[in-house]
């Protein structure tokens, strides 16, 4: 492709810290100085003393051998080859030689959290700029080995090579002393390789992920897969309300009769994480769930019991029609004179229903007291987030707390905060014995932490001559930053009041537009009767559900086709001009999937009641966009207002395609992802919990339903970004505008429901 944007060198500035590279027992040791690195302890004597702060390391053993340490949750993205990737690619070791090892909870790891899309963005220059000074290190060891300046010398897939001569890295590191510390100007400096100097990195590469031969012969260890001596299983009783329970009773008499049952225990929690909880105990998890089924207890209810879905949706609406509700996102422009100037309007609301995340392994924990630390057992996308939670729970310090990590089978955003671990320890606490608390797949349900039903009002101004003149944007759901990390709520634009900017992004969009006003208001009634959860995509999936729906129905009520109006919008101007690293070229780069998306669909032939839709989409935040363009082609059956979505077409700039196999995977599964929530599964809040328990009654995108998938990543040099849930955002969009283009009805609602269509064609 031709290379529409120059190359900005700058990358991302995360840390200023030092390096220090030594010898050690194992053989080599790469480790991020402290950030007050005082230098009064050579690398060698730090690393000995296991005085340093890193948040990645890798080590070289004797034998050339590189070992990664992954501080990221592996759920099926492949994080840890594709940060390892990003090591050896600089490093220049031999590929064949490198493995991965994910790390429990340690102050040393520094802030630890999976989640965003934010992994290879946020690694990517700290672990290169890692293995470019292990290279540094070796090349000038090697040198003085062979008896060469090391300026004459070079590093190639584990050996430094000057003309004739060579030596390995194992011998480097058997023969060699490493006493090397770069400060952190010299980090800052450190060269680079150019983009086509890489070798591991890139979408030329073609390689699998480390961890593929252990999921597929069956050792790999998923935290429902552990066991220590001595452990009690527990299942949880999920009380009728997610806040304000209150036990006042329990029957037991009908459990002693199960085989195995070891009794009860009601939760005293004074993290408030979990309110009204009762814990069964058994000696094997069958006996567990049994137990659970023949219990009767009693409670007093909190307020949110008779709460519906109905409620939700209701208050949500109300909200989005007050004109000052919320706190204001964007504010550009002159609204309300643009409003008052003009001469039509045009408004829709557009809703979403509650989405559950139904991750495949269901919530689990194994807690133990071992040599005075309370070791937890889990998957867990956010642990520096959940480490307060436990410490304060358990009445403890944190540092006596520590996370042990374990593959996750699915997250999605579910296991971020892991508000499950909390029961799991102070069962354990009050029973003196490890417990495994494994939750059913209705319990999991019960407890998730669902993506809030939402509405959003649209209103477009237009002047005498019917030109678009300005945007309005209120959007209503409840608030996962506000429920879980209120110390990352943002402060509105104003000055006044704080708002979710994980359920803002993508309002503020990268469309040029003279007034453009984006209000982000909380459901106050969907908060006080769940948890509001990060679901795949998080805001931007239902955000530009009402966003890229509405922009069609402007250009349509001007008379012009929506992707050229788009594209007009897309003038890369002022501010949408994007910034480096991490957006340079900006809204001219989201044009440039959209042409390119348009033209690869403009030979498609349509059926009677065939459409094809688009919509654009700038992935999770503004702050770390990936461009992408997705057409959807879908056929409507007139008789029965059934939407079969037969092609997803998507086009994808993400800047350097570190792991081109796991990024192709994410795009593939998040498209689906999308489709489902598009066309297929949601929930319905009832007497304050969800009614859809299990996958007979909550009922995703089925195999049958699967489209087609033509997906193509642009080439290109720029900074890479995160692709674990772009691919969600412009399918839902794209299908309801290729919908009313097949046959002229506007749907507004998520999911789109057959009948609603139905209703519409008869209208």
């Amino acid at each position: 492709m031709k290379k529409l944007f120059q190359k900005n060198s700058e990358t991302v500035n995360l840390n200023r810290r030092s390096f220090m590279i030594g010898t050690a027992s194992a053989g080599l040791v790469m480790a991020f100085a402290p950030a007050l690195f005082s230098g009064s302890l050579s690398a060698k004597e730090s690393i000995a003393q296991q005085a340093f702060s890193p948040t990645i390391w890798w080590t070289m053993s004797t034998d050339g051998a590189v070992e990664v340490s992954i501080a990221k949750a592996e759920m099926g993205q492949h994080i840890g080859t594709a940060l390892a990737r990003i090591v050896a690619d600089e490093l220049e070791c031999d590929w064949d030689k490198v493995s991965i090892t994910y790390v429990d909870t340690h102050e040393k790891w520094g802030f630890m959290v999976t989640g965003g899309s934010w992994s290879v963005f946020q690694s990517f220059k700290p672990l290169s700029q890692a293995g470019a000074a292990g290279r540094i290190a070796l090349i000038e060891a090697g040198a003085k080995m062979l008896g060469v300046p090391a300026d004459k010398c070079r590093a190639e897939k584990g050996y430094i090579i000057a003309g004739e001569k060579s030596v390995s890295y194992a011998d480097i590191v058997k023969k060699g002393e490493f006493n090397r510390t770069f400060t952190s100007d010299e980090v800052a400096n450190l060269p680079l390789k150019p983009a086509n100097k890489r070798h591991l990195t890139g979408l030329k590469q073609d390689f699998k992920a480390l961890d593929i031969p252990a999921k597929t012969n069956g050792t790999a260890v998923y935290g429902i897969d552990v066991e220590v001596e001595g452990m009690l299983y527990a299942r949880p009783v999920i009380p009728p309300t997610r806040y304000g329970s209150t036990v006042t009773n329990v029957d037991d008499s009908a459990a002693k009769a199960i085989k195995g049952y070891k009794g009860y225990e009601i939760l005293n929690d004074p993290s408030n994480t979990v309110q009204g909880w009762v814990v069964v105990l058994a000696d094997s998890y069958p006996s567990a769930i049994k137990a659970v089924d023949a219990l009767k207890v009693s409670y007093k209810k909190g307020e949110s019991a008779n709460i519906s879905e109905a409620d939700i949706q209701k208050e949500g609406k109300r909200l989005c029609e007050q004109r000052d509700s919320g706190t204001l996102f964007v504010d550009e422009g002159d609204i309300k004179k643009t409003q008052a100037d003009a001469s039509e309007s045009l408004e829709s609301m557009y809703t979403t229903a509650t989405a559950s995340h139904y991750q495949l392994e269901p919530l689990n924990a194994v807690a133990e007291f071992k040599d005075g630390n309370w070791i937890i057992h889990t998957g867990n996308q956010w642990q520096s987030l959940t480490l307060p939670a436990l410490a304060k729970a358990l009445e403890i310090e944190q540092n006596k707390v520590i996370i042990r990590p374990y593959y996750l089978g699915g997250g999605f955003g579910r296991r971020l905060f892991g508000d499950w671990t909390v029961p799991a320890a102070l069962t354990a606490k009050a029973v003196g014995k490890p417990v495994k608390l494994v939750f059913t797949r209705a319990d999991d349900s019960l407890f998730d932490q669902s993506r809030s039903a939402s509405a959003a009002k649209m209103t477009a101004s237009f002047d005498k001559n019917g030109t678009f003149t300005g945007m309005e944007h209120a959007f209503a759901a409840g608030w996962p930053t506000k429920a879980m990390a209120p110390g990352f709520l943002s402060p509105g634009v104003d000055g006044k009041g704080k708002f979710d900017a994980f359920s803002a992004s993508g309002a503020d969009h990268w469309y040029s537009m003279s007034s453009h006003r984006a209000r982000a208001i909380n459901n106050e009634v969907a908060q006080s009767t769940f948890t509001p959860g990060w679901l795949r995509s998080v805001g931007p999936g239902w955000i530009a559900w009402s966003l890229e729906s509405f922009i069609d129905e402007i250009a349509h009520k001007q008379g012009k086709d929506p992707v050229q109006f788009r594209i007009e919008m897309l003038d890369g101007k002022g501010k949408q001009a994007g910034k480096a690293p991490e957006s340079v070229g900006g809204a001219l780069r989201l044009r440039n999937v959209l042409k390119t998306v348009s033209d690869k669909v403009a030979s498609v032939k349509l059926a009677k009641d065939e459409g094809i839709g688009f919509s654009v989409s700038s992935g999770q935040e503004r702050t770390m966009p990936a461009w992408l363009a997705t057409a959807a082609h879908v056929h409507v059956n007139r008789d029965s207002g059934k939407i079969t979505l037969k092609k997803l077409y998507v086009v994808v700039d993400a800047g350097l395609i570190v792991h081109p196999d796991g990024a192709l995977a994410q795009i593939e599964g998040s498209l689906l992802w999308g489709s489902s929530l598009a066309l297929h599964e949601s929930n319905t809040y009832k007497d304050g919990q969800v009614s859809a328990t299990n996958f007979n009654t909550y009922l995703p995108l089925r195999m049958q339903d699967v489209p087609d998938m033509d997906i193509e990543f642009l080439q290109s040099d720029e900074f890479p970004v995160g692709l674990g849930e772009p691919g969600v955002i412009g399918v839902a969009p794209a299908i309801g505008n290729a919908v009313f283009n097949a046959v002229g009805v506007r749907l507004r609602d998520l999911p789109m429901k057959p009948s609603e269509l139905k209703k519409g064609l008869e209208a």
